[in-house]
């Protein structure tokens, strides 16, 4: 049995909703993998799970980027910096976000939510500014979601077809995934 039938066997179980849940935790604190890899092998198995993992990746996603945010307030000069330092240069937050996030601040945080950019990295630096948690976690949750159930939709309707398209080129959409985040890390570190 080639991997990605597998994968897709076992994505039917329930449990996999689960594991989108934490897997999307994960990807907002540190994991930079995009959530639509961990959506994607259970809606084109079976398209009634669209709904579901939609769900869990949109509640992981609110959940992860709120204890991102707690480490940014509460664990800066540790875990915060370590992060901060481990996948970007630490002088983008003093030299491009901070100026930018004064003027373009909501704005900021929706593309964060929407595109390749690390979010992580934003709800970090928005812990530690004291930005009002609940307008960051509001704007997330609306945007987060609203990208995730664009995914689930399109996946729901050319089921049939993202499944083929899956199973035929299972790694290259992998790899492709982990580089587009890749270069999500490297513009930020461009600045």
């Amino acid at each position: 049995m080639k991997f990605a039938e597998y994968i897709l066997s076992k994505s039917e179980s329930r449990a996999y909703s689960w594991i989108v849940f934490i897997l999307t935790i994960c990807e907002s604190i540190f994991l930079f993998v995009p959530p639509e890899v961990f959506m994607t092998p259970p809606i084109i198995a079976n398209k009634k799970r669209a709904l579901p993992i939609t769900v869990a990746a949109s509640l992981g996603s609110i959940v992860g980027g709120a204890i991102a945010y707690m480490i940014g307030a509460w664990l800066w000069d540790s875990l915060g910096l370590w992060l901060v330092n481990t996948f970007t240069n630490p002088e983008l937050i003093e030299t491009a976000i901070k100026p930018m996030f004064s003027k373009y601040g909501i704005l900021i945080i929706v593309l964060t939510a929407v595109t390749p950019i690390p979010y992580k990295l934003l709800a970090l630096w928005l812990g530690f500014i004291g930005y009002p948690i609940w307008i960051f976690v509001g704007v997330s949750a609306i945007f987060r979601t609203g990208r995730f159930a664009i995914i689930a939709t399109l996946l729901y309707f050319f089921q049939e077809r993202a499944n083929a398209i899956v199973k035929k080129y299972f790694w290259p959409l992998t790899i492709g995934a982990i580089i587009a985040a890749g270069l999500g890390v490297g513009l930020i570190s461009l600045f």
